[in-house]
């Protein structure tokens, strides 16, 4: 289950079928089932577009912290979509200080708004944090209900910050940065989190994993994720799959009627 993937912007080659053909490609490699995730208002009906278009296929409706222009983004058509049959999540949203510090208060206010409507929704919430650890934590402390928790996604800080998430409830999920040569720490923040709260993403388009560095990501490169958590854990890959279906479901709960209806 590729638990985070941006499949309206997949860099899929020009003598390609596009996107079906990267989506078969995906799924003839072992994945079944995407979560397609939106970062701003301007691509909510395309992520929800491709949902509706495809039965394996769930959105979710949020502003992404690096989307954020220079004033506080309306977050009213977060309520117009996140009761859609297909929507099961909030986010993606968060604190990235890495790149964009200078709006530090602007990122939290939006972060914090984004915690508040996920626990009045009862939806989980996606977590993308960068360089932001205490105040990610404060503000999930301070906002998060424990009937709306969710996913640290394409998690890279360390095994304190996870701890601290999963103490909260929080699920942690990795991404092809696992296999990256210099990934020596997050590969054993991965050793350390328990697989019944562990999910495997691609985050494609970026972050393609080894043996795929250079390329653009898709979905298809899934596997080569969970082979790696699976070599970390020392388990075997269909156990990595296996349980990781199972936390995507307990999580994304909204999940289970379109996608285990199949």
């Amino acid at each position: 289950m590729d638990s985070h993937c941006h499949l309206d912007r997949l860099k899929l080659p020009p003598d390609t079928d596009g996107l079906p053909a990267a989506l078969t490609q995906a799924r003839e490699a072992g994945v079944n089932g995407f979560l397609c995730v939106c970062i701003d208002q301007g691509n909510v009906a395309d992520v929800v577009g491709i949902a509706e278009r495809w039965p394996d296929i769930v959105a979710s409706v949020g502003v992404h912290p690096l989307d954020l222009e220079d004033k506080a983004p309306d977050l009213s058509f977060l309520s117009q979509w996140a009761r859609h049959p297909r929507v099961v999540a909030v986010g993606e949203t968060g604190l990235d200080y890495h790149y964009a510090s200078e709006n530090r208060q602007l990122q939290m206010d939006s972060f914090a708004a984004h915690l508040d409507f996920a626990a009045q929704e009862k939806l989980p919430v996606i977590i993308h944090t960068r360089e932001a650890v205490d105040d990610t934590l404060a503000l999930m402390r301070e906002h998060a209900s424990r009937d709306a928790v969710g996913v640290m996604h394409c998690f890279t800080e360390s095994w304190d910050m996870a701890k601290a998430a999963l103490d909260l409830g929080f699920y942690v999920s990795f991404s092809g940065i696992i296999t990256f040569r210099n990934a020596d720490d997050l590969r054993e923040v991965v050793r350390q989190v328990p697989l019944d709260r562990l999910l495997v993403e691609t985050d494609s388009p970026y972050l393609a994993p080894v043996p795929y560095r250079g390329k653009p990501n898709e979905p298809k490169y899934l596997p080569a994720v969970a082979a790696e958590v699976a070599r970390l854990k020392g388990v075997t890959v269909d156990e990595v799959i296996r349980v990781t279906g199972e936390n995507f479901f307990n999580l994304f709960s909204k999940a289970r009627g379109p996608l285990q209806a199949l």
